[in-house]
């Protein structure tokens, strides 16, 4: 008879009998994360609710995960419980309906027609702080949230959202809020009448009718604009038949939730590095006043020359990626860093943790733009730095992103200066995308 090789598991992080690793988690998610990979190593496991967890953290691990061995993993449990929200779109589906699906959309985002919205992006900025003025305490989420959702709104969809942002920013609000809360890992609360399953509920509802109106608005025009939503109505499958409302639908949430709240965050978190560096501040404003000297808007023309503006995005994005997680799940047994990883192991890549490491960024936790010069992502390893994403499914819409953030960015400072309110400190929290917890108030000075 054959001895069977026992499995070689990682090294599991203490945690109490029964609830495992669960009540570290919430207490401290980042925290426990990070203390993780200093004291287990580059793959540990943990246990959060009920699930056995891998935590990967070397680059070439991720690597390994997202690009080589791809196809033997799929979207995680706990992405899959955004299916309520966001359907079987772009984020969720998997195999061949994911690949029709990406196959769909990719024309929208190819690069003349991202640097097409060049001009709307600038446009919004411009209108968005024409409302400002000196002196003025702002909450800074709030007020790129609401931009950004008009910017993916007018240049993906070619409509003006309008007083349904004060529909949508609430509504997400809370969506959110839900991914925050313990019981997530147990799936049955979804089909319990707790108060905050129902607000989740009303939530969804609330957004689905923003879209489906979007939907039905372009389906009754004819002759509309030629944009993500226009590829997307008259997209047909090899049987001639097109995508139905809900699938639609699905897609349309996920690209209008992700295509602003993302960019919202990263242009929140920006800011604020800003004001707690006067230092960078006052580089970005010799920037834009050598590439703007006659104080005009930016244009499309001027992305090559923003070359700093274009690292203090970099640098808000590596301390604190919106997109904060992956996960996944091996379809099949494999192996991983010398680990066994059993067919159905649960495997999240913590971007927040992986952008810190001292192996791969010099005193890691210090805002430092200029680590950006001479081509630093270059050097880096690959999933080492890693805000889209990686892989074949790294966020489809990263150039569109990067374009927004830089133009956006630029739009803003070459009028104010952003100042501290609260102090320094800034208490983030990983829900879907890394949030603030609380407002974000800066005070916006007149240059």
């Amino acid at each position: 008879m054959i001895a069977r090789r026992a499995r070689r598991l990682p090294p599991s992080v203490p945690g109490a009998w029964l609830v495992g690793n669960t009540l570290q988690y919430i207490r401290d998610p980042l925290g426990f994360l990070t203390r993780a990979s200093r004291e287990q190593g580059d793959v540990a496991r943990s246990r959060l609710g009920p699930y056995d967890e891998y935590l990967i953290f070397h680059p070439d691990l991720i690597e390994y995960v997202l690009r080589v061995h791809q196809e033997n993993y799929i979207k995680d449990r706990l992405t899959q419980m955004l299916r309520p929200l966001v359907g079987n779109g772009l984020l969720t589906s998997e195999g061949a309906f994911w690949r029709r699906q990406r196959k769909l959309a990719q024309p929208g985002f190819q690069q003349g027609q991202v640097q097409s919205y060049a001009a709307a992006m600038i446009d919004l900025a411009e209108r968005e702080i024409a409302t400002w003025s000196d002196g003025q305490t702002l909450d800074i989420h709030d007020r790129m949230s609401r931009l950004t959702l008009g910017i993916v709104s007018r240049c993906l969809f070619s409509t003006d959202v309008g007083d349904a942002s004060e529909t949508v920013g609430p509504a997400l609000d809370v969506i959110m809020n839900r991914f925050l809360d313990p019981t997530k890992w147990f799936p049955i609360t979804d089909h319990l009448p707790f108060p905050s399953t129902l607000r989740y509920k009303k939530a969804i509802a609330q957004i689905d009718e923003v879209v489906y109106g979007i939907i039905r608005k372009r389906r009754a025009t004819e002759g509309g604009p030629n944009d993500l939503l226009a590829r997307l109505l008259a997209a047909q499958d090899d049987e001639g038949m097109g995508m139905t409302d809900q699938q639609l639908r699905d897609e349309v949430v996920t690209l209008f939730l992700a295509g602003h709240e993302t960019t919202a965050l990263a242009l929140t978190y920006a800011f604020h590095l800003l004001a707690c560096h006067p230092e960078a501040d006052a580089r970005l404003a010799a920037e834009l006043n050598e590439v703007l000297h006659d104080d005009r808007a930016p244009t499309l023309a001027d992305l090559p020359r923003l070359t700093y503006t274009e690292w203090v995005v970099r640098e808000a994005m590596r301390l604190y990626p919106p997109a904060w997680g992956i996960g996944r799940e091996a379809l099949q047994d494999d192996e991983v860093g010398g680990y066994d990883v059993p067919k159905g192991t649960q495997l999240t890549i913590t971007m927040y943790v992986t952008h810190r490491d001292p192996r791969w960024y010099e005193a890691p936790d210090e805002f430092r733009p200029e680590r950006w010069a001479d081509d630093f992502l270059k050097k880096l390893p690959r999933g080492a730095y890693m805000p889209f994403g990686g892989g074949p499914r790294i966020c489809i819409g990263n150039h569109f992103a990067m374009m927004e953030m830089v133009l956006t960015l630029a739009t803003v400072a070459r009028r104010f200066q952003m100042k501290l309110v609260d102090g320094p400190i800034l208490e983030v929290v990983p829900s879907i995308t890394l949030r603030p917890k609380g407002p974000v108030r800066l005070r916006a000075a007149a240059r």
